[in-house]
């Protein structure tokens, strides 16, 4: 048996027979050995699943507290979207996440009600968008994948309720790269709505959806960590989520703060960074959007 180099994820044999080759196969769970095939690796376990385990879990922890990817923008004033789901629409005429303030100012100046980046009339009923976003759906469309889940999930538009249906395409969804997808799942595994009620599963897809960005995921990880008593590992959650504009989590690092359980530097590291991703999302027409549809 080889000698394996923990700190050379590399290695050039395998960790359990000491063949070498090209196509080794690095394990998934440490990345810190290699093997010819899965029967090797299963012959190796009993040597190795201590510090594969110890190891995958300190890499799961490096991953989940990294700080997020920039959120998208909107496609056509450029600005990073809000956080907020009610100041944004996805467009099932051209798969386009767009903000609210761009889409009022369009229809304001054009009562054809065309979409501000296909120039598409807006569909005429609610059989017309389910149509168009089954369409895009079929193309592989995540945002559309997710959307008709959730019209499955809460039985809307004309469609059967059927939440084995939803979650199946949620999951399809945020494997193709829909954050928000994730976070329906957790959410429906917390609140026990079409499936089990089961906070392991909770979790780990609000774990999901907060390493790829997804702020109000990471905001409800910290309440669940708060909830089962991990503090430290809540404030994490909440001073992430907090710098990426979240209202909520600020309130908590400032009550955190206000009871001693934060540092005053922590607070104000927090302000600063919620100031600084909130004017990101900012405009004048975002904002009397904001007001006129009553989403603040």
């Amino acid at each position: 048996m080889s000698t394996v180099d923990h700190n050379n994820n590399n290695t050039s044999t395998s960790a359990a027979c000491g063949t070498g080759g090209d196509d080794l196969k690095t394990c998934n769970g440490c990345k810190l050995v290699k093997y010819c095939d899965a029967s090797c690796q299963k012959g190796h376990w009993s040597n190795q699943k201590n510090e594969c385990k110890k190891r995958a879990a300190e890499l799961h922890e490096e991953a989940l507290f990294e700080q997020p990817p920039s959120r998208d923008e909107c496609d056509v004033c450029m600005l990073t979207l809000p956080i907020n789901a009610k100041e944004q629409r996805y467009q099932a005429c051209c798969g386009k996440l767009l903000c609210l303030g761009c889409l009022d100012a369009a229809f304001s100046a054009d009562d054809r009600r065309l979409c501000p980046f296909c120039r598409t009339p807006e569909a005429a009923s609610d059989g017309e968008t389910v149509e168009r976003i089954k369409k895009r759906a079929d193309c592989g469309d995540a945002d559309a994948i997710h959307q008709l889940a959730y019209k499955y999930h809460r039985g809307t538009t004309g469609m059967q309720q059927d939440n084995d249906k939803a979650m199946e395409l949620w999951l399809r969804a945020g494997e193709l790269g829909c954050l928000e997808a994730y976070g329906s799942i957790a959410d429906s595994c917390l609140n026990g709505e079409g499936v089990a009620r089961d906070m392991k599963k909770a979790k780990h897809y609000y774990e999901l959806a907060a390493m790829g960005g997804q702020i109000d995921a990471r905001h409800n990880l910290g309440v669940l960590e708060a909830q089962a008593g991990n503090l430290e590992r809540a404030m994490k959650h909440y001073m992430i989520a907090a710098a990426a504009g979240c209202d909520d989590s600020l309130k908590v690092v400032r009550a955190a703060f206000m009871n001693r359980l934060a540092t005053k530097d922590d607070f104000e590291e927090a302000l600063r960074a919620h100031k600084e991703a909130s004017d990101e999302v900012k405009s004048d027409q975002r904002e009397a959007a904001a007001a006129f549809y009553g989403c603040n």
